[in-house]
Formats: structure tokens, C-alpha cells, sequence
């Protein structure tokens, strides 16, 4: 037996909020092939109905993080839960700036996460259970065209280093990843974009755009035996470029 614990994750259940596409595919895929059972979201019925086709074994619900009643609703129809790893979230570049748009960013981003988490508590205590949380690079420092994504992830983290403190009595243990660029539909644009895009790799260390499957393994990994001894923290996965 390896370092690793073999099939520390088999028949455990993971609950994945914007898990249909981008980060949120990524690491629901490696809890499948892990041998977890995985629950993920998405907001409409096509996003849905396309994560059943894309990932047999997963399954899929709708769900609109804003919506209190559903998500206690979603976390009512459980029988168990092990993990929690909140991806749902949305950013509106330079529309921010509209305290209305704003105000929607975060209330997905920052208070979506707050309600999965509170809903999730209870299920949560009796397995043991842990949450990753998704905070960003824009956690560290602002964007002058995303107010509204910047402040929901600084929030994700404070938010993370409170419920670490608030949930430890429960046996939980709070963390997050804060992802670098990576290639999602929300960064099309940036990608497509020949100025921004130079400009973000000749920042990023290994110069390249990170992938969702790349921060699979910081999840796994909080989520894991391993992590047992850490709650409150916040992993930086982004190539490098925080560091230039």
C-alpha cells in the first residue's frame, strides 16, 4: 500500500455545485474515478441533461444556488454525504460595475457557496465529512472590470477560514482551491483575445493555460486522509502566477 489511501474515496458521496462544465466537470470526473458516487449542478436543464450524456455514472440536478428552498430541498433528498466542493459561480466582465449585476455575482459566488455549506452541515457531521470551497486569484487582488467577481472571492476565503472554525467542533474540515487561468467557457473570451492572452502567459510561470482536470488533485487531496490535519487553508493552483 502506497502513500495514497486505496479507494479512500469508493461508494463515498459528493456533492459538486456547478459541476456540469469548466472546474466543476473536472473534479466531478475525478471523484468518479475515484469509485464516489457524484452529485453535480447546473442551472438549467441543458447543462444537466448534457452532463448525463458526458459523464454516465454521474448524476446530474438542477439547482439555483439562489434559491434558498432548493437547496435545502437538494440536501433533504439525501441519504448521505461525504464531500462538498462548491464550483457554481458566474463572472460579468466590466457589467459589474452595475451595483444590480454586482449583487448577483455575489449573491451566486459567495452566499450560493454559504447555503450549500449550511445545508450540507448536518449530512456533513455524521460522515466526517469535508468541503472545498472555490476562491480564485482574485481573492488576492482586484480587477478593475470584476468588482463584483473579486469581492465574492475574497469572501470565499474568509468564508473558508470561518466555517474551518465554526465546523471543526462537527468533525468537518472547510478548505479551498484558488485556481490560476484555466481553460473554461468563462476564460473563452480572454483566450481569444490575442493581447490578454500574452499577457497572461508571460505571467504564468509554466506559460501555459491550466486545465480543469489540473486542480482535481488539490481537491482530491483536501478532501483526503491525507489532509487530516488541515482545515482553514487555501490552495493556490495557478502555474506560477502569483509567485511572478
Amino acid at each position: 500500500m502506497g502513500f495514497w489511501p486505496i479507494d479512500c474515496f469508493a461508494d463515498q458521496h459528493v456533492l459538486v455545485s456547478g459541476g456540469t462544465s469548466g472546474i466543476g466537470a473536472g473534479i466531478a470526473r475525478a471523484y468518479l474515478q475515484e469509485g464516489a458516487r457524484v452529485t453535480v449542478t447546473g442551472v438549467t436543464a441543458a447543462e444537466v441533461e448534457a452532463a448525463r450524456s458526458e459523464n454516465p455514472g454521474v448524476e446530474a440536478r438542477v439547482l439555483d444556488v439562489r434559491d434558498e428552498n432548493a437547496v435545502r430541498g437538494l440536501l433533504a433528498s439525501f441519504q448521505d454525504l461525504h464531500h462538498v466542493v462548491n464550483c457554481a459561480g458566474i463572472i460579468r466582465r466590466e457589467a459589474e460595475l452595475d451595483p444590480e449585476v454586482f449583487a448577483d455575482v455575489v449573491d451566486i459566488n459567495l452566499n450560493g457557496s454559504m447555503r450549500v455549506n449550511a445545508a450540507a452541515r448536518p449530512l456533513l457531521a455524521k460522515t466526517g465529512g469535508t468541503i472545498v470551497n472555490t476562491a480564485s486569484m482574485l481573492s488576492f487582488f482586484g480587477g478593475g472590470l470584476v468588482p463584483a467577481y473579486s469581492a465574492s472571492k475574497g469572501g470565499v476565503v474568509q468564508m473558508t477560514k470561518s466555517l474551518a472554525i465554526a465546523y471543526a467542533g462537527d468533525g468537518i474540515r472547510v478548505n479551498a482551491i484558488a485556481p490560476g487561468w484555466i481553460d473554461t467557457p468563462l476564460t473563452k473570451a480572454l483566450q481569444e483575445n490575442p493581447e490578454r492572452n500574452d499577457a497572461i502567459l508571460a505571467r504564468t510561470a509554466l506559460g501555459c493555460w491550466g486545465k480543469p482536470e489540473d486542480l482535481a488533485g488539490g481537491a482530491l487531496y483536501l478532501a483526503s486522509p491525507i489532509a487530516k490535519f488541515v482545515t482553514g487553508t487555501v490552495l493556490v493552483i495557478d502555474g506560477g502566477y502569483l509567485a511572478v
